[in-house]
């Protein structure tokens, strides 16, 4: 007679199975917490470096990317993204301001792909992923040079201009030079919370390299209508940044506290169109400076924002982009005058 035993060969089988199952699942997550754990740290110690990571997937998501190209000698880095550019809708260049970097501009420059403009924002020598020579003046004309110079090396023409408080002084020297530089031409301009007139500053301008937390807390008041509460994580890493580049923004404000390039008594000369746009809450340059501008250039648009600070074009890019664009498509131009939004 023969006798079945029970298949015990089968149940080991089946619960080796099982344990090289629960190992690989162990082993899987625990791969998984080990990369959140290191993701974690990198976000506790690079927490600048991980948030301009973050906007540059973002801008590539939505087909703006970073490159690099060689300007009067320096490596320069600039975004670039959107479709052709056509004479009747001609590309988009931005310049951003003291401290300040390409990716700051990261929410117009999506609203601009996406209303069929060619953009590129480019970062100033000195600043953001360009090179730092230690010998430049990081004046405003060395960098409306290193502009001009970016717009031959991309073979650009006739463009639409944008520039954001030092950035938009650099843009008006671009735009009243223009006739003596090279073939391109400004066709539109565009101001947000330029500076380029003298004005009596109320604050201190040290501040712009906030190389202790409570500089940096001083600094937000300026700059934010309401001012964040940061992890002391973050107040340390923006607080390094400054500490490792200060002395590029200290030497630009330098320049600009000569008072030699400023810009008083020129922005009459201006022949394009001009859309001038200003924070209500803009304690850095106020208010005023922008009527001035409005008054001294012929075609030009005022336009305040109600509630945003100086750092509109990141704060209160919703409500600003579709006015910017607006203006870039007029045919023609709209008609000069000042409207509160």
């Amino acid at each position: 007679m023969k006798v079945e035993t029970a298949k015990k060969p089968g149940l080991l089988a089946g619960a080796a199975h099982w344990m090289r199952r629960r190992l690989w699942i162990s082993a899987s997550a625990g791969g998984f917490v080990a990369v959140v754990v290191a993701f974690a740290a990198y976000g506790v110690l690079y927490p600048l470096r991980l948030a301009n990571e973050a906007v540059n997937l973002r801008l590539a998501m939505d087909g703006i990317h970073s490159h690099y190209v060689v300007v009067n000698g320096y490596r320069i880095h600039y975004y670039e993204g959107g479709p052709a550019a056509t004479p009747h809708r001609p590309p988009v260049v931005l310049v951003h301001g003291l401290g300040g970097y390409a990716e700051r501009w990261a929410g117009l420059m999506v609203q601009l792909a996406a209303a069929h403009r060619r953009v590129y924002a480019m970062d100033l020598l000195g600043y953001g992923d360009s090179a730092k020579p230690k010998d430049a003046s990081y004046s405003i004309p060395q960098e409306a040079g290193m502009v001009e110079g970016f717009l031959r090396a991309r073979g650009i023409g006739d463009y639409d201009l944008g520039g954001w408080s030092m950035g938009g002084w650099v843009a008006l020297r671009v735009a009243l030079d223009q006739n003596h530089a090279s073939p391109a031409r400004v066709r539109r301009l565009m101001l947000f919370d330029s500076a380029g007139l003298k004005y009596q500053l109320d604050w201190n301008p040290n501040l712009f390299v906030p190389d202790t937390p409570a500089k940096l807390h001083a600094l937000d008041k300026l700059l934010f209508p309401q001012p964040p509460v940061l992890p002391g994580f973050v107040t340390r890493a923006v607080v390094r940044e400054a500490l490792r580049e200060g002395w590029v923004i200290h030497r630009s404000m330098n320049s600009m506290l000569t008072g030699l390039d400023i810009e008083d008594g020129k922005l009459g000369q201006l022949k394009m169109p001009v859309l001038i746009v200003w924070g209500s809450e803009d304690h850095i340059i106020p208010l005023s400076v922008g009527e001035r501008m409005h008054a001294e250039i012929p075609q030009s648009e005022l336009e305040v924002f109600d509630g945003c600070g100086h750092l509109g074009p990141v704060q209160c890019a919703g409500r600003i982009g579709p006015r910017m664009i607006e203006f870039l498509d007029a045919h023609p131009p709209q008609a000069a005058g000042q409207e509160t939004y």
